[in-house]
């Protein structure tokens, strides 16, 4: 017995020799082909688009956004929550606070009497702190960061909103260009869009799929009961075997980012049955597995497995260069929205002044009529110019309200407020015709601090950054399926023996076992007794490889589409800051043609009254002279709203406004402005403008159209007035 044994015992250690020796050289096998196809996936990652465009000057690299992960809260949500100190929390749901729907302080502080007295940095302060657009805009910076954590566990992102909210009504103008992203923002114009038949895709997250770096803990808990009849009782033992499994089953994988993914495995089982044929009842049966396997091709290597990781983070920098957009856009809009507001208020000073001035005209010909002086055509002519003044005073005031109620809804959150949604807004700034920098300085000079400062072009560089990474997952991509993996494992066998085994149908040896608990099975799990070890390679070879090379093709194309997008975005920049400049320096002399024609109307009429007092006029020529100002005084507001309004613009598409107006991107942010705003350019409004005007219902009720008192009978024409000597 104890010869058997050596013998055993050395043959055993022998297969073990034989065993590690075929191990070691299937090691060096795959580290020999490791070695060679590295360098090969190596170089796929090595990507050289070539230049943009050839015949384009360089363009200056854009200013970043900064600064970087700006949030309109305290919370990060890039940080989710751990399992320590509470077990459970990453399995339960999150909160979100609700946005408050109340007006900021500030408002309330510029309502005065019943009005609301308005500036233009009081107006985008306001908006900065109530405006819709920018409040639903904050929530793509906490969206965008959602991703970044998608991509560090590996899965798949759902994109970054980076379009324009352009919710808010009244004084928007058309955008050069804009990103893209859901929940009421612009469409995107980058990439591939919508096609005939639905939504085209396009080559942005392909690629091989990187390793789930997140561990993920799998368990099956079985409890079996099973009777079952059989027709030979010399196989299973027993005529009806009768087993009773509890299966206790655990896995745990987790991935990394060269490529390589661990699992192990461990499986335990308990059986009790009634066949004569088993030595255990119950039979505890553990074992274990622990396997490697790492891409050694396709999906192999750091850049491949995180390059969701990069292309959230640029992702993260476009919502943050989109939301530096959204500031210039809508300021851009309160500005327009402004200057429409001070032009309505013009018009309706306007209007009032030239029915003031026809009242006092036909009050005037009645006077003479009553003398005999004039006659009644007269009359009626200067009473029809008042019924027209009155239509037009009219038609201003619902102008003005109108233009009250736009600028309310863009700069205040909740209009329930009685007493606020009645207040008028008396806009207190004017513009000045002071000669600002940009309207002298360089087109060159011009250009480029629109090429380093438009939040356009920075989104369109980032772009261009992940389309470079995405040409990097594709073509990583036509590489075959190389993957080297090796396991180790045990397996051991223990219980209690089991008193239906049968001696004589099994023989001695077959009913002698060592009896153990699970903690014997548990502990020979881990001598090294029952080894299960060995490598391997995966192949799998596309032959022709027709889808991936169409995904590399379509993506290299998306790339120079992209490419020459971005050259074009340059050129519309640059006729953008031409146009701007040349309209800014037509306006200026539209506005001081406008002035020296309203001068002279001015003057005209004074003239034309004093020759209509000493005879030497018609009442006619007078009511002519009286529109003609009003005309030119139209013209002149007109004017001016289209100076104000296209000096705004220019410094929209320069990109300079929140530097000029010394605001702060991290306000914006938050939503609280902290410092006060300092606009050039502007003049207070006369104190003339601030005369209390009626309301247009107001006017229809105490100025009715219809003459006050009739007309007199006919008499004879009367003679003209000699002037005196």
């Amino acid at each position: 017995m104890n010869l058997f044994r050596k013998q055993e015992k050395r043959r055993v250690n022998y297969d073990n020799g034989r065993t590690g020796r075929r191990l070691a050289g299937w090691a060096a096998i795959a580290a020999t082909m490791l070695s060679t196809l590295a360098p090969l996936a190596e170089a796929q990652q090595q990507i050289d688009p070539g230049t943009a465009t050839q015949g384009l000057p360089a363009a200056p690299a854009p200013n970043a956004t900064l600064p970087l992960y700006m949030r309109p809260g305290t919370r990060d949500f890039r940080n989710t929550p751990s399992h320590f100190p509470n077990p459970i929390a990453p399995y339960r749901g999150t909160t979100i606070d609700t946005l408050s729907v109340f007006n900021s302080p500030r408002l309330n502080d510029l309502l005065r009497n019943g009005k609301i007295y308005l500036s233009l940095s009081d107006a985008i302060m306001l908006a900065l702190e109530n405006n819709f657009d920018i409040a639903i805009a904050r929530y793509n910076l906490n969206v965008s960061d959602t991703d970044i954590v998608r991509s560090r566990a590996g899965a798949s992102l759902l994109g970054s909103p980076a379009g324009l909210v352009t919710g808010t009504v009244g004084g928007s103008t058309a955008i050069l260009a804009s990103g893209g992203g859901p929940g009421g923002t612009s469409a995107g114009a980058s990439g591939a869009g919508a096609g005939a038949s639905g939504l085209v895709l396009t080559a942005n997250g392909q690629g091989p799929t990187p390793t789930v770096s997140d561990p993920l803990l799998t368990g099956t808990v079985q409890f079996e009961r099973a009777t079952t009849p059989e027709p030979n009782s010399f196989i299973t033992g027993a005529p009806t075997l009768i087993q009773n499994t509890n299966s206790y089953n655990f896995q745990y994988q987790q991935g990394y980012s060269p490529g390589t993914t661990l699992t192990v495995g461990f499986q335990n089982s308990r059986l009790t049955t009634n066949s004569f044929r088993s030595g255990y009842s119950p039979e505890l049966a553990s074992s274990f597995r622990a396997t490697i396997n790492q891409h050694l091709l396709n999906g192999f290597g750091i850049g491949v497995n995180t390059r969701f990781m990069a292309q959230a983070i640029n992702n993260r920098r476009i919502t943050d260069s989109a939301f530096r957009q959204q500031l210039l856009f809508t300021i851009n809009q309160v500005e327009n929205i402004y200057w429409l507001l001070v032009s309505a208020y013009e018009n309706v000073l306007s209007a009032q002044r030239a029915l003031d001035q026809s009242t006092q005209v036909a009050s005037d010909n009645r006077k003479q009529l009553q003398i005999g002086t004039l006659a009644p055509l007269d009359v009626l002519n200067a009473d029809n110019q008042v019924a027209q003044d009155k239509q037009t005073l009219i038609t201003s005031q619902s102008n003005l309200e109108y233009q009250q109620l736009v600028m309310k809804q863009a700069i205040a959150r909740n209009l329930s407020d009685a007493t606020l949604a009645q207040a008028p807004v008396i806009p207190t700034d004017r513009v000045s015709l002071i000669e600002m920098p940009e309207e002298t300085a360089g087109v060159e000079d011009l250009v480029k601090e629109a090429y380093q400062n438009r939040p356009e072009i920075e989104q369109a560089v980032l772009n261009l950054k992940n389309d470079q990474i995405t040409l990097k997952g594709v073509k990583n991509g036509l590489l075959p399926v190389v993957d080297l993996y090796g396991f180790f494992g045990s397996a051991t066998l223990g219980g209690a023996a089991n008193p239906a085994c049968s001696p004589e149908e099994n023989g001695p040896q077959g009913c002698t076992i060592t009896p153990g608990g699970y903690g014997d099975v548990f502990t020979g799990l881990f001598k090294g007794n029952t080894p299960d070890r060995g490598v391997g390679v995966n192949i799998s070879i596309p032959l022709r490889n027709r889808p991936a090379q169409a995904l590399h093709e379509r993506s290299l194309l998306e790339f120079r589409q992209d490419q020459l997008k971005l050259q074009q975005l340059y050129t519309q920049i640059r006729m953008g800051v031409i146009n701007a400049q040349y309209a800014l320096t037509n306006d200026r002399a539209a506005v001081q043609a406008a002035q020296a024609t309203r001068e002279y109307n001015t003057q005209a009429l004074d003239a034309e009254k004093k020759k209509f007092k000493y005879g030497a006029s018609t009442t006619a020529l007078v009511l002519q002279q009286e529109r003609n100002l009003a005309a030119a005084e139209n013209t002149v507001i007109s004017a001016m709203a289209t100076y104000a309004k296209d000096r705004a613009s220019l410094e929209q598409i320069l990109a300079n406004t929140l530097t000029k107006y010394n605001i702060s991107i991290g306000d914006g942010v938050s939503g609280t402005v902290t410092q006060q705003l300092s606009i050039p350019g502007l003049e207070p409004a006369p104190k003339n403008s601030e005369t209390t005007l009626p309301s247009q219902q107001e006017q229809l009720r105490t100025q009715p159209v219809a003459p006050p008192s009739p007309l007199p009978p006919a008499q004879a024409a009367p003679q003209p007035q000699q002037p005196p000597q």
